[in-house]
């Protein structure tokens, strides 16, 4: 006989808050091994494939992870330097950035940069905090003893758990299958399903179109000579997983650059703007329909507001388990919805059977 409802929501209810409390308390521990089991998520359908090949799940796994060493060892020698010069360099030339749009606009529109102006108040303060904050904040990442002993760990624990995850991944499903409550296992495989369609959607889907989009950025700013162009393309990438925001933002730092760096020759700034507005029309007419799918049950607005709120109360832990938490939460939504439209509550005693 099945647990009363209020003895479950109770049990459900701990479960939760302990997820919650440890997430909390042991973040900084457990990044690593949210990192690996991602990846590990991601990789899955890959060693699927392989099996279906022929391979085993080892060889399968063991090919993943040395095709996974050659792609991280190529952009350890090769992209990470650059992008870390050119992030490097812009925090440095922010500063100077700045002066020349605050001559350009003192020059261009005189009665909005006069002395009593507020918007020359605030690019001096802005300037004079990147120049004061800026260096600090890269010499502190770059310095910090710290920080390169959690990097190094960090480098070192995720692809072992990663092999790992992907290794044992069928067998870990199985294994959570058999211990689901008897009586709800029909709707929690229902549930998980449905999840796992979102997430899978989400975030492999639109993984792939953020690195295909960073890379096409980057590479095409890159070729016209663009300062920093290689960072601001894949920052534009990175970001694009929120629609709209990723062009943007991008688009907007990238123009910014090129109105400074190009004044005067047009054709390189309508190059930039193009290279932009190509890629949003290969996003939407090409990527997303085949990599993401349709619909995917999260709405940007949800998106970004879960992404603020555990980014806030968990950090950076907080940023990774913000999608999965919220694709969740969607689809029990949306099964709560459902089982509310079934209800006497809503259909009333007159209609019990209305669709």
């Amino acid at each position: 006989m099945a647990l009363p409802v209020k003895q479950q929501m109770i049990y459900w209810g701990i479960a939760l808050a302990m997820f919650f409390v440890i997430l909390w308390a042991l973040g900084d521990v457990i990044l690593p091994f949210l990192v690996g089991g991602a990846i590990a998520y991601f990789l899955d359908p890959v060693a699927d494939w392989l099996e279906r090949k022929g391979f085993t799940r080892i060889w399968a796994t063991v090919l993943i992870s040395l095709v996974a060493i050659l792609v991280v060892v190529v952009a350890a020698l090769i992209v990470i330097p650059l992008l870390v010069s050119q992030l490097t360099g812009l925090i440095a030339a922010a500063p100077e950035l700045f002066e020349r749009l605050r001559d350009f606009l003192t020059t261009r529109f005189p009665q909005l940069m006069d002395e009593n102006s507020p918007l020359r108040d605030s690019l001096a303060a802005i300037s004079e905090t990147l120049q004061s904050r800026g260096g600090e904040l890269v010499n502190g990442l770059l310095s910090s003893a710290m920080s390169v002993l959690n990097f190094i760990v960090f480098i070192v624990v995720v692809p072992v758990v990663s092999f790992y995850l992907l290794w044992d991944w069928d067998r870990m499903v199985a294994r959570v299958d058999d211990l689901l409550p008897r009586d709800h296992r029909p709707v929690i495989r229902r549930l998980a399903k449905e999840i796992d369609r979102t997430l899978a959607s989400f975030v492999r889907g639109q993984g792939t179109v953020c690195l295909i989009l960073g890379t096409f950025y980057a590479v095409s700013l890159m070729l016209v000579g663009l300062q920093f162009g290689v960072v601001v393309g894949f920052v534009a990438g990175l970001i694009s997983f929120i629609p709209y925001v990723g062009a943007l933002f991008g688009g907007a730092l990238a123009l910014g650059l090129a109105l400074f760096q190009f004044w005067g020759e047009w054709w390189w700034i309508l190059a930039v703007a193009a290279i932009f507005q190509v890629g949003q029309l290969v996003e939407g007419n090409i990527l997303t329909p085949n990599l993401v799918g349709g619909s995917v049950g999260l709405h940007p607005v949800w998106l970004i507001f879960a992404l603020s709120a555990f980014g806030s109360v968990f950090g950076f832990v907080g940023l990774l388990v913000a999608v999965p938490v919220a694709a969740a939460i969607g689809v029990l939504i949306r099964f709560g919805v459902e089982q509310y439209k079934q209800s006497l509550l809503y259909r009333g005693l007159d209609n019990p059977g209305d669709e």
